[in-house]
């Protein structure tokens, strides 16, 4: 049998043959290979209308007649990548992707896209896997020389030698660059700053200044300095700001791990600790900075109501107490001075005591003495003459108790046998004189600096009989 002749085929059957194999190709993948059933399914065409297909049926719209807005979401360079490399992949293996009953253009991307991901996926997780352990030693060696070179080229922001120098210079360039219309800097490090919030009980506005930043001027200058949130900020917070150029900006900004700049972080007094409450980064406008902060302030204002309550408390409770120490303190020390001035009632009645006991002993010592001296005086007194000795002299002594006592002494025996004599008498004084009448005189009877030797009883002119008085000198 012979060959059927072969003839060439217009443009037109050519592309509506092209069109069939495509269908018969989803047809069979959609039925996984059976020539049973033999029925297309209609297909997106953008905003054409909905079009079935079928072996009885009239063929599919040329490619050239497809509207233009069906391609062009895959095809136009501004189009997701993900969309346009799912377009070209189910352009080149069009049984794998099935776009049967699908009857919108939403639907037909949302399909494409859905399927693209699951593709990129598969393939991002195989180059991924692939990937891991170049990647991981890429990086650590780049982390062990970065690590390196801290310690070879440290960062100079590190070291933080003027804390209130970055501040002021910073302040200083801020003015000269956008003017004096801008929120009150607190002129402080960051930490005084946090202490006064937290001792005032204030919200702390933290702004951190990128230099390098693209939005950074433009906040500065339509933002910060507007006059709306320069009242806000004046009125309801503490304004800190530095240039993370600054050791002192770097610092913080180590510390509050921003993103992006411009960068604001609310901070408050929250459970007892310095928390950070809000973040702003990134440009705003000065409406939205406003409506942001009260926001955040009115979301966080019981914390500092509550707060302020628990310190009132607090220092009414150490009021009370310190008054209540007070008054015990005053209550000790009243009693204090009382038991010092009874224990100085006693130690002077124990002194007191001590003296007279003193005195009782000295007094006691100085009369036994005084007897001692007395029974001394009389022992070493010479015998009385005889009455028929003519060089003896009878003298009677009158004491001051009015008694009476005669002796006889010699003529040649000073006078201070006389004073000896009267002296070892129980009756006489302590201390005396004894004075003649005729003429009255004093008889020296101790030595002094007139009478080195006292005289005799002769050289003193005392006769065969004397009365002689003795003077009591103990009360002079």
């Amino acid at each position: 049998m012979a060959a059927p002749e072969e003839r060439d085929l217009t443009q037109e059957q050519t592309e509506k043959l092209l069109q069939f194999q495509v269908l018969r190709v989803r047809e069979h993948t959609r039925c996984g290979g059976s020539a049973g059933e033999r029925r297309v399914h209609p297909l997106c065409v953008g905003r054409w209308q909905h079009l079935s297909v079928s072996t009885h049926g009239d063929s599919p719209p040329p490619c050239s007649q497809l509207p233009s807005d069906f391609l062009a979401p895959f095809t136009d360079p501004t189009a997701p990548p993900g969309l346009a490399a799912a377009w070209s992949f189910a352009s080149s293996w069009p049984g794998i992707l099935d776009l049967t009953g699908i009857e919108s253009m939403d639907q037909c991307r949302h399909t494409l896209e859905q399927h693209n991901w699951n593709i990129e996926g598969l393939l991002g997780w195989g180059y991924y896997l692939i990937m891991l352990p170049f990647r991981f030693t890429y990086y650590t060696i780049l982390d062990i020389f970065r690590f390196a070179l801290r310690f070879i080229r440290p960062d100079p922001r590190s070291r933080v030698t003027d804390p209130v120098g970055d501040i002021v210079s910073f302040m200083h360039i801020f003015e000269e660059k956008y003017g004096r219309t801008h929120p009150v800097f607190y002129q402080g490090t960051y930490s005084q700053a946090l202490n006064d919030a937290k001792r005032e009980l204030r919200f702390l506005l933290v702004y951190l200044h990128g230099d390098d930043h693209q939005d950074s001027d433009d906040f500065c200058r339509n933002t910060l300095c507007s006059p709306d949130v320069v009242s806000l900020i004046n009125n309801r917070m503490l304004f800190w700001a530095c240039s993370t150029n600054k050791p002192e900006g770097y610092r913080v900004s180590q510390a509050l791990r921003e993103n992006t700049y411009p960068f604001l972080a609310m901070i408050m007094l929250k459970d007892r600790r310095m928390t950070v409450v809000g973040r702003l980064e990134g440009l705003i406008q000065p409406d939205d900075l406003i409506n942001q902060l009260t926001f955040i302030m009115d979301a966080n204002q019981t914390y500092l109501v509550s707060e302020r309550l628990e310190r009132e408390e607090r220092n009414q409770t150490q009021v009370l107490r310190q008054q209540q120490d007070e008054a015990y303190l005053a209550s000790l020390r009243a009693d204090q001075e009382k038991e010092r001035k009874k224990q100085e009632e006693r130690e002077r009645k124990r002194q007191k005591e001590e003296e007279v006991q003193q005195q009782k002993m000295a007094e006691e010592r100085r009369r036994r003495n005084l007897q001692e001296e007395k029974e001394r005086k009389s022992e070493c007194l010479p015998p009385e003459p005889p009455p028929d000795d003519p060089e003896s002299v009878k003298i009677i002594f009158k004491l001051p108790n009015d008694s009476r006592v005669e002796r006889r002494f010699h003529f040649t025996q000073s006078l201070t046998v006389i004073h000896d004599f009267l002296f070892s008498l129980k009756e006489s004084p302590e201390k005396f004189q004894i004075e003649a009448n005729f003429p009255r005189r004093v008889l020296p009877c101790l030595p002094s600096e007139e009478w080195p030797n006292p005289p005799t009883l002769q050289e003193a002119g005392l006769s065969h009989t004397e009365v002689l008085f003795v003077q009591d000198l103990t009360d002079d």
